[in-house]
């Protein structure tokens, strides 16, 4: 598992999604999250929203998985736009 792999199983899984996943051993990962999905849900449900599209690859061949998750418009607000 590496992280194109990882990214695209989150963009798959996720309605108007894009996925920036991250590792320096393909074993603990990094995910920035850009998805209009997130749209009124707390910072639990959408990492709850990513791990559902990884299933029992969680826990398995990803062994950590750190996850930043910003709707579009709070995307553009910390800059991720540019």
């Amino acid at each position: 598992m590496n992280s194109e792999e990882i990214a695209t199983l989150i963009e798959s899984g996720l309605p108007d999604c894009n996925a920036l996943v991250r590792s320096d051993d393909n074993t603990h990962f990094e995910a920035v999250v850009v998805s209009s999905g997130f749209e009124g849900k707390r910072s639990l449900a959408r990492h709850q929203m990513v791990y559902a599209t990884l299933g029992e690859l969680v826990g398995g061949e990803i062994h950590a998985l750190s996850i930043k998750a910003f709707t579009p418009d709070e995307w553009e607000t910390v800059g991720g736009g540019n």
